[in-house]
């Protein structure tokens, strides 16, 4: 996973809209592009008590971004499917494997601030410098909606509903 938010966010999608004015489409609608496959682990305290890893079956998503005037990326949609998650305590070799689902991710970024909001089959990874605070690793089946400063790389959780699984715990 590559930069803080993939590290944190196993997602198979990422969809950002606004009604900001003045904005124009990079890009006309493109064919899915594939998702590779991938591993992450996270030490003791960070994800989990534990330690945990979290791999990642390859899938298919749509990205588009939308810039301002000035050719700043001010939203960015992204909707993709097949991505399955497998979810491993590395202190028991225990492990839970989520189905592959569709997901959406709508992100509008203003004034260094990434706005997210993720529907359907998502999880979110929060760390101890994040609101609230983390270690924790919960899978959501629903809606989720969180901020992350750019400047600091602070997740804070806004808003979730649907179904959730608390994956550390569930991997205890």
């Amino acid at each position: 996973m590559r930069g803080a938010r993939n590290r944190r966010v196993a997602g198979t999608a990422l969809l950002a809209t606004g009604l900001t004015l003045g904005l124009t489409s990079t890009s006309t609608a493109a064919p899915p592009q594939p998702v590779d496959a991938y591993t992450a682990d996270f030490p003791a305290g960070l994800a989990c008590d534990f330690p945990l890893r979290v791999s990642a079956s390859s899938g298919r998503i749509v990205v588009k971004k939308f810039v301002d005037t000035s050719g700043h990326v001010v939203r960015v949609l992204q909707v993709g499917t097949g991505v399955a998650y497998t979810y491993t305590n590395l202190s028991t070799g225990k492990s839970v494997t989520t189905a592959a689902g569709g997901s959406a991710m709508r992100t509008v970024i203003q004034d260094g601030v990434e706005t997210v909001t993720a529907s359907g089959h998502n999880a979110l990874i929060l760390f101890p410098t994040d609101v609230p605070e983390g270690p924790s690793t919960t899978v959501y089946h629903g809606r989720v909606v969180y901020t992350i400063d750019l400047a600091s790389g602070v997740f804070t959780l806004l808003s979730t509903s649907g179904s959730s699984v608390d994956m550390c715990a569930a991997l205890a």
